[in-house]
């Protein structure tokens, strides 16, 4: 297994706080991550029923037969441990006694913020982020190959067919435990939810025609769609409105995390079907933003990324506001460089010169040809360099 960029965030961490909690959808590594960073540490699963039955009869037994801490992996299926870790990291505050890992966000950051507030690191691992993907033995080295696949690091490490391995994971995990943290009757509604989600990828974010095409209500999809995020399946982009007079969009933009799944689910089923379908352009965006996304995020910080929109329809796919200074990135999955690919940089870089509000502003166009070039108003950066944004 390759070593995961957020390894070094973690092991920080376990010198800082008692208890560090590691969440992330389903089958992101975190339980490898955690097993690999501290070998020594007992690890107990509470997704196994005994271990499991255990913690929920006599937590208080269960953590006495660890006094120096554990991997407490699926934190999420015992809900009231986090109180009884509490009383016992207060006791001992060695830092780095107890790693908890957990899929559910909404769940977990609940716990912790009842029972661990100023007691827990929390940090997020997401699927591998390309650089991570070139660590494995046999990536893919063509960009629709790299966007079919996603990054979830089983694909990759044991070389099992994207198509297969996603089909068992959105019928185990996205149907199986979302639903459950839903209660959700109707799978074929909940199904097609997702579907539709997916062929909005890349796209602002429309709650309510969202909602009527799914044949559900406005509320229903707004609660779904929180779930989703809380799973780590996808996220929303926020608009950026920073003290530019002109009527802007409001709304966020909706990208998947994985890039691999999105494909999966809108029934792309090989890398040659993706390169002519008519979405191709927005699961490039969703690959580029969701990269820049796990650069911060896997470096425990939180990721300062918006998307810029007036009501004339100008647009900027990404705005990176990290400090004082302002990155605008555009993403053209195409191979080449069209004449006018840099137009919507130029007017915004020309907005914000007007407001003298950031010292810097920056113009990158991410693309998915070969070659890297400074021109004069933009950086190119080719896809397979990603890293460098």
């Amino acid at each position: 297994m390759i070593t995961r960029i957020l390894q070094s965030e973690l092991r920080t961490a376990a010198t800082q706080y008692p208890v560090v909690t590691l969440t992330g959808p389903r089958q992101s590594g975190k339980t490898t991550l955690c097993r690999q960073t501290f070998p020594h540490k007992p690890y107990l699963s509470l997704e196994a029923h005994d271990v499991r039955q255990r913690a929920l009869e006599d937590p208080r037994a269960l953590l006495a037969d660890l006094p120096e801490g554990a991997i407490l992996d699926e934190i999420q299926h015992t809900p009231d441990l986090p109180s009884y870790l509490q009383g016992i990291v207060d006791d001992d505050p060695t830092p780095g006694r107890f790693i908890l890992t957990g899929s559910q966000h909404f769940g977990l950051t609940a716990a912790m913020s009842q029972s661990l507030a100023g007691r827990t690191a929390v940090l997020h691992l997401l699927p591998c982020s390309h650089p991570e993907v070139r660590a494995f033995e046999s990536p893919p080295d063509q960009l629709s190959e790299t966007l079919w696949t996603g990054g979830y690091p089983r694909i990759h490490d044991r070389a099992i067919p994207a198509q297969r391995w996603l089909a068992d994971y959105v019928t185990t995990y996205v149907q199986r435990d979302v639903r459950q943290l839903l209660q959700v009757g109707d799978l074929q509604a909940f199904t097609t939810f997702v579907r539709l989600c997916a062929g909005r990828t890349g796209q602002v974010l429309n709650l309510s025609a969202l909602a009527n095409d799914a044949g559900i209500t406005h509320n229903t999809a707004r609660s779904w769609l929180s779930v989703l995020e809380a799973s780590f399946l996808v996220f929303r982009l926020a608009p950026w409105r920073r003290n530019i007079k002109k009527q802007l969009t409001k709304a966020p933009k909706l990208h998947f995390l994985d890039t691999g799944l999105a494909c999966h689910l809108l029934g792309i089923r090989t890398a040659a079907e993706l390169w002519l379908h008519p979405l191709r352009g927005a699961i490039f965006e969703s690959w580029v933003v969701s990269e820049v996304y796990k650069s911060f995020t896997h470096r425990g910080m939180t990721p300062p990324l918006f998307y810029f929109r007036d009501h004339k329809g100008l647009e900027i796919d990404l705005v990176v506001e990290p400090g004082d200074r302002v990155e605008l990135v555009e993403c053209k999955s195409g191979t080449t460089i069209a004449s006018d690919a840099f137009r919507s940089l130029e007017r915004v870089n020309g907005l914000l010169s007007h407001t003298q509000q950031w010292p810097q502003v920056t113009c990158t166009l991410v693309y998915g040809g070969p070659e890297r070039q400074q021109r004069s108003n933009a950086l190119v950066l080719p896809w397979h360099r990603i890293d460098e944004l």
